[in-house]
């Protein structure tokens, strides 16, 4: 058991993650600020067969928190006037000849219809395969460190059919996130990474959120990750935490550590990153899974609410969730094996239930099945 507090202790809080740990999870680090100070405690292992706890500031892949980055990153581009929210995508790309009703309104929204790149779950219980992704076994593991270019995913999704017609459903798609990217590249004529750098972690100092693009390290300190498949009729678990994120791409491919997190969603709730009324649109939720732009506003059982947005990367997962003035906020980072069958789904979902309804006095954390 490892905590530093600077407010009070909060056994309950440790006993959660250690709980986690039991469930499955192989560490867990966790970070609260709220009224009582700032908190941190982790449990379980960094590196299976060793005995070395995950370290407090480690780095660790966000997966679908970087969908939070990169809406940000659009959101301050719409404020400089260089992209309009309501303004068809394929004025931007028309090289895809996307739909033209699709907005980037709708990208960031997961409102566009286009076809998931990671492969669809329909409501009938059938699946149809995009790339190859985490659910594909060991062909994922042989082809971790392949290069997929961003235009090479939307050009997979595009051979699909949509989901629905523009605007007319909800479905998330990390399809829809890589369009942000080229969105963003195209009209500065700079890197994601680079526009990044320039608009969030500059400004707020988060020296350690890294957005790659194919490199496949991660900084020193980091808990490990794990992905586990069968072959031969044997299960084998390897390490994956080096991989090449290019198979997600801006759908989740960004390092970052739970003291970063919290940096930038408190900062971007507290009005530090985007003028009020962008702020004010990226935190009103459509009304099916409760999705704004980029995060997911969650109303609680007791009339609070909860911003929020997780996300897992192949055996590493981030949590993310703050109240709307930024004032509170819960962050963690996990380690893991995966597998096909995310089987750490229901654990996943249960652990962060009891983390926001203990930090956040009773609110409950709903749920997505997000890959990335």
């Amino acid at each position: 058991m490892s905590v530093t507090l600077t407010g009070h202790a909060r056994p309950e809080l440790q006993k959660i993650i250690e709980e986690m740990v039991d469930s499955g999870f192989v560490g867990v680090t966790l970070r609260v600020h709220d009224k009582h100070g700032e908190w941190t405690g982790s449990a379980g292992l960094r590196e299976l067969g060793r005995i070395e706890e995950p370290p407090i500031d480690g780095h660790v892949r966000i997966g679908s928190n970087t969908k939070t980055f990169t809406a940000t990153v659009v959101l301050r581009l719409v404020a400089e006037g260089r992209i309009g929210l309501d303004t068809a995508v394929d004025d931007y790309l028309p090289e895809f000849g996307l739909d033209r009703r699709i907005t980037v309104r709708m990208l960031l929204q997961h409102t566009s219809g286009v076809f998931n790149f990671t492969g669809e779950y329909f409501d009938d219980g059938t699946f149809v395969p995009g790339i190859t992704a985490t659910i594909t076994g060991k062909e994922w593991v042989d082809n971790r460190f392949h290069t997929y270019r961003p235009e090479e995913l939307v050009r997979v999704a595009l051979s699909k059919p949509a989901r629905f017609e523009p605007g007319t459903d909800w479905s998330y798609a990390n399809t829809n996130y890589v369009l942000a990217r080229l969105l963003i590249e195209k009209v500065t004529g700079r890197s994601v990474a680079e526009e990044m750098q320039r608009l969030i972690l500059g400004p707020l100092n988060l020296t350690g959120t890294i957005q790659p693009t194919i490199e496949t390290g991660i900084p020193e300190p980091h808990a490990h990750a794990y992905y586990r498949y069968e072959e031969d009729g044997q299960t084998r678990t390897v390490d994956v935490t080096r991989q090449n994120p290019s198979w997600i791409s801006s759908g989740g491919d960004m390092i970052s550590t739970t003291r970063d997190l919290h940096t930038f969603i408190s900062a971007l709730l507290g009005g530090t990153l985007l003028p009020a009324e962008l702020l004010a649109e990226m935190c009103t939720p459509e009304a099916k899974a409760g999705y704004g732009l980029g995060v997911f506003v969650q109303e609680t059982p007791g009339g609070g609410t909860v911003i929020t947005h997780n996300g897992g990367m192949a055996g590493h997962a981030a949590l993310m969730y703050s109240t709307p003035d930024g004032s509170t906020t819960l962050t963690a980072a996990l380690n893991y094996v995966d597998d096909t069958d995310l089987s750490m789904g229901e654990a996943f979902q249960q652990a962060t239930q009891r983390l926001v309804a203990e930090v956040f006095g009773g609110e409950q954390a709903g749920s997505a099945r997000q890959t990335g």
